[in-house]
């Protein structure tokens, strides 16, 4: 966000403070160029306003939240380094306990720093960073075997075989089914009308926009997922998300009972 505190200052005097008092989140939001790292940055935001039981009355609202939080750490400094501090902390016990990586909780730190950093709240983040696990610089990761793969969509979930299908022949990230539709599954056929695999467009309409590709059998499992849900009555079209919650599908008087 470079320049970017010097031209308000310009623009409201030497009154920065009671500018940031009503618009931290929108400086927040306004140092962000991407709308996927937006929302991504957002949810890391909020984990972290959860966790040290902030302003909970104003859960559904971060704008309100994140500006409570800046009149609260402006007023009182050691206040706010104390909540980055015990978020850390608890952090890094998890890290030590191989709950989470090293680099999942710098990803917390990016989140947090970007908005402290935005509306000029005074965080000592060098001192901090020196008591944290380092993160690994590559990831000692592998692709799934064919065995494995068998084995986790034999799971009892009807989304698990389209997730993994998906996700094991396009190499999307987690965080991309939140903005994928079934508008951005093209599917692609051969002379003889046969679908031999789809295109993917990922995070459309943002900067990150990429395409990726899809087996016929990740198609496949895509379209009887979505085929399912119109069986019971939900109305399919090109902006129906991709994945959603599970629901009910068999009466509780009439259907199915446990243990039949």
């Amino acid at each position: 966000m470079s320049g970017t505190t010097s031209e308000i200052k310009s623009l409201i005097g030497s009154d920065i403070n009671n500018y940031y008092l009503s618009n931290a989140y929108k400086m927040f939001v306004f140092s962000i160029r991407s709308e996927v790292t937006r929302k991504y940055y957002e949810r890391r935001l909020r984990h972290f306003l959860n966790h040290i039981n902030f302003d909970m009355e104003n859960n559904n609202n971060m704008e309100v939240r994140c500006n409570n939080f800046y009149a609260n750490g402006k007023n009182d400094t050691n206040w706010a380094i104390e909540q980055v501090i015990t978020f850390l902390h608890f952090q890094k016990e998890r890290v030590q306990k191989g709950e989470i990586t090293a680099s999942t909780l710098r990803n917390f730190i990016k989140a947090i720093k970007l908005f402290c950093d935005s509306c000029d709240l005074n965080i000592p983040w060098k001192k901090l960073m020196k008591g944290l696990p380092r993160a690994i610089q590559a990831a000692n990761d592998r692709a799934p075997t064919l065995e494995e793969i068998q084995k986790l969509v034999e799971y009892p979930d009807r989304r698990i075989k389209p997730v993994v299908y998906t996700m094991v022949s396009s190499g999307i990230r987690l965080g991309a089914w939140d903005y994928l539709k079934w508008k951005h599954v093209i599917p692609i056929v051969n002379h003889d009308d046969e679908t031999v695999a789809a295109k993917l467009k990922v995070y459309e309409g943002d900067v990150e926009e990429y395409y990726s590709f899809i087996t016929p059998e990740a198609y496949k499992a895509l379209k009887d997922w979505m085929e399912f849900r119109t069986s019971y009555g939900e109305n399919i079209n090109g902006e129906s998300w991709l994945m959603r919650d599970l629901w009910q599908t068999t009466n509780v008087s009439y259907g199915a009972r446990w243990g039949d």
